[in-house]
């Protein structure tokens, strides 16, 4: 059954119940006067030019946003800038600290030792290297096990550099 049919076989509506309700009227608070309009000549109404859209910034907020942003950004700039410098210097002091431990220890034989193992293990490897290449038989398996056998030699060194700095033959500071 439809609703058409439904209302259909109810009572009917009197004259009264078929007409609309009456609108709410509006009762006046303020005394009806031209001072709630708006004056065209007070500050509060701008207008703004033909090429608005194309402007980088188009609102105060926006180029207070971005104020704000590029002094973050340069006080960050600032910090990132001063901890190079800092870096630098600490690079720096540690490198001649470096230089003059090495000055002093020029003639000492474990330097010395060291300078020379180091400088015939790259030209053997390099040498060594090269040869495998040439002939073609340079693979990672093949570097690889050079390296471990490097690491071996670096970590013997170390402890026996170690212990004749400490016993035998020690650094002047």
């Amino acid at each position: 059954m439809s609703y058409a049919a439904a209302a259909a076989k109810g009572p009917q509506q009197t004259v009264e119940e078929k007409r609309a309700p009456p609108q709410p009227q509006i009762t006046p608070t303020e005394s009806t006067s031209t001072s709630s309009l708006i004056d065209v000549d007070t500050p509060s109404v701008h207008t703004v030019s033909s090429d608005f859209s194309s402007q980088p910034v188009q609102t105060e907020t926006q180029r207070a946003r971005l104020e704000r942003e590029a002094e973050i950004a340069e006080g960050k700039a600032r910090e990132v800038f001063d901890k190079l410098v800092d870096d630098e210097k600490k690079a720096a002091a540690k490198a001649r600290k470096g230089i003059r431990s090495l000055e002093a220890n020029e003639d000492n034989p474990v330097v010395i030792g060291n300078a020379i193992a180091v400088v015939a293990l790259s030209a053997g490897l390099g040498f060594g290297a090269y040869r495998k290449y040439a002939a073609g038989e340079l693979t990672w398996k093949v570097a690889g096990a050079w390296a471990g056998v490097v690491g071996l030699f670096v970590a013997a060194d170390y402890y026996l550099s170690s212990y004749l700095l400490k016993n035998r033959y020690p650094a002047k500071k």
